[in-house]
């Protein structure tokens, strides 16, 4: 999509009405109830614990807690895990504000991607409101590594992302690069699911993860392949470590603008370089989408919006 993007892509948006998702947690299996309100402007993401009196943390690097298997914030003790496949399909869609509610302290996992919140969204349809959209522009390089994993944050025009993983067979070495202008959130990286090993099933439970595990929400795998298959897309599993990049980037409380560069990286190394980069002031400033050239996470929003 070329050309100048429509004057609504300048401006903040909510849910245009509610939606509600039920279902259990990936890692505790615990049953929740999860409904998305719209919000004022300016709101950003904010997460209501409906069974701690209504307690709120808002999605923001100063609340990440526990980054391991999954994104989790934290305040004042109270928990809120998995937050990670929204975050990114709320980023993927357009949505600026949104008031989350859940009962439980963990999001639901659905069928193990963000296909069903697009889904949602696109139901509910999206509402303008009246403040101007900043973004996180990147002035400097922001990198984080750890032995051969490594991630960092550039700056560029739009909003850009490589991604390289190495797992064992059958995955191996896969890699995606896409430019959220022209590829559309919706398109190629929404349907793909979280995965995980069989063989390290046993041992992810002993430390109380992946309770809520199954076929219906997450791609098992063997030595011998996929064991409920067929894949939903070509490179399903980078796409989803992509998926999961965006959310968490999120947590910068932006969007960003700028080039994105990741190999072997994970949930924890995502949400250091938000905090690395929020920490380094001068590595970036707030700037709105210009009107004849807005940043081009605005296209993927745009692509994502009108999808059908």
């Amino acid at each position: 999509m070329g050309g100048t993007i429509p004057r609504d892509l300048q401006f903040e948006t909510t849910i245009a009405a509610p939606v509600e998702f039920t279902g259990i947690g990936l890692h505790s299996g615990a049953p929740v109830h999860l409904r998305l309100r719209p919000a004022t402007a300016g709101a950003g993401v904010v997460f209501r614990r409906t069974d701690l009196d209504n307690f709120e943390i808002p999605a923001n690097s100063r609340n990440v807690a526990k980054v391991s298997y999954a994104t989790s914030l934290m305040r004042q003790g109270v928990l809120i895990s998995t937050t990670e496949h929204l975050l990114s399909a709320l980023v993927g869609y357009g949505v600026d504000n949104v008031l989350v509610e859940l009962d439980n302290l963990e999001l639901p996992i659905l069928d193990g991607s963000a296909q069903p919140y697009i889904a949602a969204f696109r139901d509910a349809g999206l509402r303008q409101q009246r403040r101007r959209r900043e973004y996180l522009r990147v002035r400097q390089p922001i990198e984080v590594r750890d032995g051969s994993k490594f991630i960092g944050l550039y700056p560029g025009e739009g909003f850009s992302i490589r991604y390289a993983i190495d797992f064992p067979p059958p995955i191996g070495r896969q890699s995606l690069e896409l430019e959220l202008s022209s590829a559309g959130y919706a398109a190629e990286l929404a349907a793909a699911r979280t995965f995980g090993f069989r063989e390290d099933e046993q041992m992810l439970r002993d430390m109380g993860l992946i309770r809520g595990a199954s076929e219906q929400n997450a791609i098992i795998l063997t030595h011998a392949g996929v064991q409920n298959g067929p894949l939903r897309m070509e490179r399903e599993f980078v796409r989803h470590k992509v998926l999961d990049l965006i959310g968490d980037l999120a947590l910068a409380g932006h969007r960003i603008q700028g080039r994105v560069v990741a190999e072997r990286a994970g949930h924890a190394m995502h949400t250091a370089l938000v905090s690395r980069l929020l920490q380094n002031r001068s590595a970036w400033d707030l700037v709105h989408a210009p009107a004849d050239h807005p940043p081009a996470e605005a296209h993927a929003a745009l692509t994502a919006a009108h999808a059908s």
